[in-house]
C-alpha cells in the first residue's frame, strides 16, 4: 500500500470544494490515514517548493500558500500517487480535462485546488515534512 500527501490548496477551502474532491478520493478507493487543519509559514513553504523558490514567481506562490490555513491529508491506496494525479489533471487547470478535479474546480496554474505528491520518493518526504510521528495511522 502506498501513501501520498494531499493538500487542499487555499482555493479549495476558500470555495467549498473539500467535500466534493474529498468524495472523489474516497469514490477511487483510497483511505485517509492523517489529516490535519495547518497554517503554512514561509520556511516549510520553502522547504516544500525548494525546487521553485529561487525563482521570480516563488513570492506569489508564497504569498497564496500562507493566505488561510489548508488542510493536508495522507491518502493510502494500490497506486495512490500515480491514480491520484490521474484523478487531477495536468498542473495547470486551464489544461485539465472536465471531469479532473482541477478541470472542474481549478482556474489557473497556482489556483488548481489541490498538491498531490508526484512520486513515491517524494510523498515519502513531503508527507515526513507535514506530518509528525504517530500522526498517520497505519504507517
Amino acid at each position: 500500500m502506498e501513501k501520498t500527501l494531499i493538500i487542499f490548496k487555499p482555493d479549495c477551502l476558500e470555495k467549498g470544494h473539500v467535500g466534493n474532491v474529498l468524495e472523489r478520493f474516497e469514490k477511487a478507493g483510497f483511505s485517509i490515514v492523517g489529516c490535519k487543519m495547518v497554517q503554512l509559514t514561509p520556511e516549510v513553504l520553502r522547504e516544500h517548493y525548494a525546487h521553485v523558490a529561487s525563482l521570480p514567481f516563488y513570492p506569489e506562490i508564497e504569498k497564496f500558500m500562507s493566505s488561510r490555513p489548508v488542510i493536508v491529508m495522507a491518502l493510502q491506496g494500490h497506486h495512490v500517487v500515480s491514480k491520484v494525479r490521474i484523478l487531477l489533471g495536468p498542473t495547470d487547470s486551464r489544461k485539465a480535462a472536465k471531469g479532473t478535479i482541477r478541470g472542474d474546480f481549478g482556474t489557473e496554474m497556482m489556483r488548481n485546488v489541490v498538491h498531490a505528491s508526484d512520486s513515491n520518493d517524494n510523498a515519502k518526504v513531503e508527507l515526513a515534512r507535514f506530518f509528525a510521528p504517530g500522526e498517520i495511522l497505519g504507517a
